[in-house]
């Protein structure tokens, strides 16, 4: 924990500091709005084509989030974006409902899907003439020195930057190149997740589904209203690590791991399988997470997921705007001087992320428990969870990681 300083006010504090940033996702977005506020010259490079649209939905919960969302001056946009996610309901096979639980459960005090934040943050920043976007393309090569860091890229001109951050995921290009082979940093957690759209046949609106047999779970929901389209979320659990080609761009293995697992699972699986041949834009990895000895070295930096992420359920979306709020007050406050603020945003935030990424190893059993016995012990338990007694309880439990860190204020 710490304790908040004065606000000053320091327009271009960073102006002589050159940042580049690989990763236009979410996190990479968060700190090039945040520098770019004290003047920094900031690049944001990108190996995918353009912003990716859709994806999961993302929720905030209490006042640390508040804060730094109204602090980007965000809040009242991803407020109007927001989901207006209804009841996600438990269902037997046939459909009937087995518990229901409230959107307050799930969605927090605000949802928006993580496509429309990444677009909220990107136009904000993109018009700004102290930050540039490359995309399609990514960083082949660092060269870390005291003064400066040398950069080729796959497809720019080479460059010189001050600070390199790398906000690229928990796969990191960056991480790799600095830090070592994901191998020494990846921890399993026994599950695999997958999503892609399907067709809205369930006639859903703002409303989910969600099914599961021991070790297998398949949930469809609407988060925008559309009666064509909704989202299918898939969990199973695996004792070992699967093999996959993950740059095949047809994701023909993926598909044919996800048929094998759901071959025989009841409820709606088939159609959902149906439109899995189809889809060209399914998600599909392990539940894992990403523990590093330490966030720096040299000028080289991780933000996100990239240095503390988990697959789903901890919170990584969240975290890692707070992580930005901070990294940039930091180098504000330290007028640039990378090993003074690298050395403040760890000690900032490390506590932080470890709590957010705590809570994330029940994701999997919750969405796909071992047994029927389990299955039903935490169909029990969400429902006396949903009860109005219990509520208020459950929703200061799962604000704890959310606002266990106490936000300096940073220059603005």
């Amino acid at each position: 924990m710490t304790h908040p300083t004065h606000r000053t006010e320091t327009a271009h504090t960073l102006s002589h500091l050159r940042v580049l940033i690989s990763g236009a996702s979410i996190a990479g977005p968060a700190l090039a709005l945040q520098l770019a506020r004290y003047g920094a010259q900031v690049t944001v490079v990108e190996k995918a084509p353009a912003l990716r649209a859709g994806g999961f939905a993302v929720d905030f919960r209490g006042p640390v989030h508040r804060r730094v969302l109204r602090d980007m001056g965000i809040w009242d946009e991803v407020h109007a974006r927001q989901t207006h996610m209804g009841v996600q309901t438990v269902v037997n096979a046939d459909g009937s409902a087995r518990v229901t639980l409230p959107a307050s459960l799930m969605s927090g005090d605000v949802e928006i899907l993580r496509g429309e934040l990444s677009a909220i943050m990107y136009e904000r920043t993109r018009g700004l003439p102290n930050v540039t976007y490359l995309f399609g393309d990514s960083i082949a090569t660092l060269t870390d020195s005291p003064h400066q860091v040398d950069v080729t890229f796959d497809h720019a001109p080479p460059a010189r930057f001050d600070l390199i951050v790398g906000a690229d995921g928990l796969h990191s290009h960056t991480r790799r190149l600095v830090f070592g082979d994901e191998s020494r940093f990846l921890r399993y957690l026994g599950f695999y997740v997958a999503g892609f759209d399907v067709p809205n046949h369930l006639a859903l609106d703002r409303t989910g589904r969600l099914y599961c047999e021991p070790n297998r779970a398949a949930c469809v929901s609407n988060y925008d209203g559309d009666p064509d389209r909704a989202g299918a979320l898939l969990v199973f659990a695996s004792g070992e690590q699967l093999g996959y080609d993950r740059h095949d761009p047809r994701q023909q293995d993926q598909k044919k791991i996800l048929r094998e697992r759901y071959a025989g699972l009841g409820w709606d699986t088939p159609a959902l399988l149906d439109a899995l041949e189809d889809t060209d834009d399914l998600y599909f990895d392990a539940i894992a997470q990403i523990h590093v000895d330490r966030l720096s070295q040299g000028r080289v930096v991780l933000l996100g997921d990239a240095g503390y992420g988990a697959t789903m359920g901890g919170m990584g979306t969240s975290a890692a705007i707070v992580a930005a709020y901070v990294l940039a007050g930091e180098l504000a406050v330290a007028r640039g001087d990378h090993r003074t603020a690298f050395a403040a945003y760890e000690a900032e935030v490390g506590d932080f992320v470890k709590g957010c990424q705590k809570i994330a190893g029940n994701a999997g059993p919750f969405f796909a428990p071992a047994t029927e016995g389990k299955i039903r012990r935490r169909d029990r338990a969400y429902r006396m969870l949903s009860s109005r007694l219990l509520g208020g309880f459950f929703k200061r439990l799962t604000e704890k990681a959310a606002t266990a860190i106490e936000l300096k204020d940073y220059p603005r």
